[in-house]
């Protein structure tokens, strides 16, 4: 659980950094950086496998470039769920999502998968 806290702060921060240096995303507060990673990883959790699942076919007919705009779709979707959380244009949701990816893979390097006995 504290692994899990730990991880939606630091998404938090960078979803919060990263409209200083993309146009097209508005962030309103840090708080509001915590929200959006909490409902991006419930989405990502729930939804985006279903999505995936759908759209299977299609992602296999566009050799899996399709899986890009669902995660572009998913940005929008928090973006709708989410009051202070603002997204436009299609480039800028993908490299947050790129970011998101990469900050949660390199925050699982440190974390430790062992449970307290």
């Amino acid at each position: 659980m504290i692994n899990y806290l730990v991880r939606l702060v630091i998404i938090g921060a960078i979803v919060m950094i990263v409209p200083r240096y993309l146009k097209g995303i508005y962030v309103d507060s840090f708080l509001t950086g915590v929200i959006v990673a909490f409902v991006m990883s419930i989405l990502n959790t729930f939804v985006k496998p279903i999505l995936k699942f759908i759209s299977i076919p299609v992602t296999f007919m566009t050799l899996g470039l399709f899986s890009l705009v669902i995660s572009v779709f998913m940005v929008y979707v928090c973006a709708y769920l989410v009051d202070g959380f603002k997204v436009t244009g299609f480039l800028t949701p993908l490299l947050l999502s790129i970011l998101i990816s990469v900050s949660n893979s390199f925050i699982g390097l440190f974390q430790s998968d062992k449970k307290d006995k």
